[in-house]
């Protein structure tokens, strides 16, 4: 007779799931980036020549509009200002400012990536910021650089949307629902806008959600059936 095999017990799950990867690299690109302006702007990095980094490296790699309008215009695209199109995400202004944006980084990236996968992550953060920088630079004359990776955020909004919309659809629930939460971001935006002034670079967020809600038309992994599969299972 077959010597009977003992039975293992499965691994105990942890309370919570691990970070897609995908994810954890954008956050640690941000912060990295964000760590070397902040040890320049102290001085540590550099020394007193470092304290400028930040600003040279909006001068260099920030997106601006007037560039777009020169390449389309003399029909001329140089790898220097095409790059900006997916440097200037990974730049801020300030810690706040990149510390925000890897919160939701975190948040929105774990979501889309757990029902999307990794490369759907990369695709929306940085597909939703050239989206973003391209409507900007096109309908706005506006001189101030884009810098941050709002755009992309507000694409893995749009992706969060995504796949709320494609739940509600599946429970026959009210499908508005799905937009609450771009709604109440927009509402906040507004408000901040109405109290402490702000610049236009609300409409390349705007757009980098438009295009994140899009490109998941593009990204499901195995087809619509898999993705219910997976919406039903969370």
């Amino acid at each position: 007779m077959p010597t009977p095999q003992p039975i293992r017990p499965n691994p105990p799950q942890g309370p919570v799931n691990p970070l897609p990867k995908s994810v954890i690299a954008l956050a640690v690109v941000i912060v990295g980036v964000e760590l070397l302006f902040n040890l320049a702007d102290r001085g540590i990095l550099g020394g007193a020549s470092g304290i400028g980094l930040r600003a040279g490296a909006i001068r260099d790699y920030g997106f601006y509009g007037d560039a777009l309008k020169w390449m389309l215009a003399n029909g001329q695209f140089p790898l220097d200002l095409l790059v900006r199109f997916v440097t200037y995400p990974l730049l801020h202004f300030s810690f706040t400012h990149a510390l925000f944006v890897c919160v939701f980084v975190l948040a929105m990236g774990k979501m889309v990536g757990e029902a999307l996968g990794d490369l759907a992550v990369v695709t929306i953060f940085f597909g939703s910021s050239i989206g973003g920088a391209l409507v900007y630079g096109l309908l706005l004359n506006d001189q101030f650089p884009l810098v941050g990776g709002y755009p992309g955020v507000y694409g893995l909004i749009g992706g969060y949307t995504f796949l709320s919309w494609v739940q509600a659809r599946l429970l026959q629930q009210s499908q508005v629902m799905a937009f609450r939460l771009i709604g109440m971001l927009l509402g906040v935006q507004l408000l901040f806008g109405l109290l402490f002034g702000s610049r236009n670079d609300w409409l390349a967020d705007l757009s980098g959600f438009a295009v994140g809600f899009a490109l998941c038309f593009l990204l499901v992994p195995g087809g619509w059936a898999r993705l219910r599969d997976v919406l039903r299972n969370r």
